[in-house]
């Protein structure tokens, strides 16, 4: 897409940290907004900000209900037009450690940050097909969807399901025209993990006094990392250069860059030397 003034956006988490600096790029291009997150005040304060420049609609909205999301976008279609861009970039950043896990973690965490998408996607793709217009999604995933380390269990591996997802998104629809690119953040300078811990049903970890302590600690030092991050504002002038470019990545920052090669290395070192080549399958 190399132009999205006039276009409808529809961005999940959108009134905060990143969804808010892909909001503001997209209205100083022109783009017609839907804003949906948990939090109504800040999503009237995201609102005020930016009706000034563009026409903004917002909701709020769990993007794990799939009745609710169906009927913003029904919503959100009827007042700004059929939505050519979606973000799905709504998320939580942690989980429980590998000794403290349970089922009800796992569904928290995989119930955000991949079934949010997973619902944005079968929400508005049948839409945008049907509609026959040119399209793009961006998925928000991280640098943690890239490789695992440090990041914990449960977070690495909802990001992770959600690059393999964009990019066989992007295969299957590049016959439509719809454009797929995923987001990989390294830190950015948010407040995520703030966010997180005040998430209304966020499951509670049991802890020893001990624990409880080592887990401050590690929170502190996380937030502070953080902190040192790139803008989101920043964040949103990249996401609008990877839609207007088609790109299937985008990523903020260079702090991978060398684990990245390391674990390419290995995967490739693991590659049989004498086996035979598989022929690539159609696309």
């Amino acid at each position: 897409m190399e132009r999205i003034d006039g276009e409808t956006a529809f961005i999940t988490g959108g009134a905060r940290v990143i969804g808010l600096g892909i909001a503001r790029t997209f209205a100083h291009e022109g783009a017609k907004l839907a804003l949906v997150d948990i939090d109504e005040a800040a999503l009237n304060a995201a609102r005020t900000e930016l009706s000034g420049h563009t026409s903004v609609e917002t909701f709020v909205l769990d993007v794990r209900d799939r009745e609710a999301y169906a009927r913003v976008a029904d919503e959100t279609e009827a007042r700004l037009g059929p939505v050519s861009i979606l973000c799905n970039n709504a998320g939580v950043a942690s989980g429980a450690d590998v000794a403290h896990m349970t089922y009800e973690h796992w569904d928290w965490v995989m119930g955000i940050n991949l079934n949010g998408v997973i619902n944005g996607i079968q929400t508005f793709v049948p839409r945008m097909i049907e509609h026959k217009i040119k399209a793009h999604i961006v998925n928000t995933a991280s640098g943690a969807g890239l490789i695992a380390a440090g990041s914990g269990l449960q977070y690495p591996t909802s990001k992770f399901a959600v690059v393999g997802l964009s990019e066989a998104l992007r295969c299957e629809l590049k016959r439509f025209g719809i454009g797929v690119s995923v987001l990989c953040p390294g830190p950015v300078a948010t407040r995520i993990i703030q966010n997180t811990l005040a998430f209304p049903d966020r499951p509670r970890i049991a802890m020893t006094p001990e624990e409880s302590e080592m887990s401050d600690k590690g929170i502190a030092q996380l937030s502070a990392y953080l902190a040192k991050g790139v803008a989101p504002d920043e964040v949103g002038r990249m996401v609008l250069a990877g839609v207007k470019a088609n790109r299937m990545y985008i990523i903020t920052d260079r702090a991978i860059g060398d684990l990245i090669t390391a674990r390419t290395k290995a995967l490739l070192d693991a590659i049989p030397a004498s086996s035979p080549r598989a022929s690539t399958p159609p696309i």
